[in-house]
């Protein structure tokens, strides 16, 4: 069988795509904006997609494509998507469509008992057993009890700054740090174009290193927030734990996403004090690489790849990801 292998990771800021032959060789990796539906809209989402699978793939017949991307939560936005790439070209070849947190999990561990929690613009996590039973969460929000990630700590640190200058909470430096990193002349001038519409609301996820360094310096609102997420994340790895029934059990605890990978001690240590706790077996593994691995190894196992060329994918793909630039795209493959 002669062709290529697609993989696609996208989440809420970036969206990664590789080109790999059936033998695990690495032909072509090219990133682009988010494509996550929940923040890009459905058809731009497809529109990054369908330009990334073009860039990789070129003119090289292609095989089997797996899309992994962020807010697709329930079955019905999966059926979606699917229907909205019905019509593109690539579309006739295999392909697979799931949540990001499927990549994020194969990246970091091979065994049949886990757990991942992705930390990242949102937050969101999957518990997977041997048997093929897993737990999973609509990661819809607020209103299906969801908080945290970029958006999240964004969000609250200019509900505190807000509360801060009115004189309804607190005081703390989150105030002054908001205005400094936005380029504003205070938080009441934010807060109106975020109301006017002037500034969008998603540039307020930036804000999450923002939270980290103010409660490094000792700031008591900032510290909160931290603590916070910590419990957040720790509760997502928890009830897939005990919906598993996987108590006891010395299971890998993935963690990943920017929040994550900014290693922020305080974080850190919260969740695996809390962790500790709930599921003293369980061990945290910390993914600080790129889920587009996880992706490239799902879809060449679904392409029926070997064993070995799974290991030469894996260091491939790892390798592009730590590079300077993308390698450059192949447009036809010989065989």
């Amino acid at each position: 069988m002669s062709g290529l292998v697609v993989a696609l990771d996208g989440g809420g800021s970036k969206t990664d795509a590789v080109a790999l032959t059936l033998e695990g060789e690495l032909v072509a990796h090219r990133r682009g904006q988010g494509s996550s539906p929940h923040f890009e809209g459905l058809a731009t989402s497809v529109e990054v997609v369908d330009g990334l699978v073009r860039a990789v793939a070129g003119d090289a017949a292609i095989i089997q494509v797996d899309l992994y991307l962020s807010a697709l939560d329930l079955p019905i936005e999966v059926e979606r998507y699917v229907a909205a790439i019905a019509g593109l070209d690539w579309a006739s070849a295999s392909h697979f469509v799931g949540n990001d947190l499927y990549a994020l999990l194969r990246a970091g561990t091979d065994e049949p008992d886990a757990v991942a929690v992705v930390c990242g613009t949102g937050v969101n996590a999957i518990g997977v057993r041997a048997d093929g039973a897993d737990a999973r969460f609509p990661a819809l929000g607020p209103i299906s009890g969801d908080w945290g990630g970029g958006s999240g700590l964004g969000e609250q640190a200019l509900w505190h700054a807000a509360r801060d200058l009115d004189g309804r909470g607190p005081r703390t430096a989150l105030t002054a740090a908001i205005a400094e990193r936005l380029g504003v002349p205070s938080v009441t001038a934010l807060i109106e174009e975020l109301h006017f519409g002037t500034r969008n609301g998603t540039e307020l996820a930036g804000l999450a290193p923002v939270v980290f360094e103010t409660a490094r310096a000792g700031d008591v609102v900032a510290g909160q927030l931290v603590d916070r997420q910590a419990e957040e994340i720790a509760a997502f790895a928890r009830a897939c734990i005990t919906r598993l029934g996987l108590h006891g059990r010395a299971i890998p605890v993935v963690l990943g996403g920017g929040i994550i990978r900014s290693g922020d001690e305080r974080l850190l240590d919260g969740i695996a004090a809390r962790l500790a706790v709930a599921a003293p077996a369980a061990r945290i593994e910390i993914f600080d690489g790129a889920p587009i691995v996880g992706a490239a190894l799902l879809a060449l196992g679904r392409a029926g790849a070997t064993g070995d060329a799974l290991l030469r994918a894996r260091e491939a793909v790892t390798a592009a990801m730590h590079a300077d630039a993308p390698v450059p795209v192949v447009t036809s493959v010989a065989g």
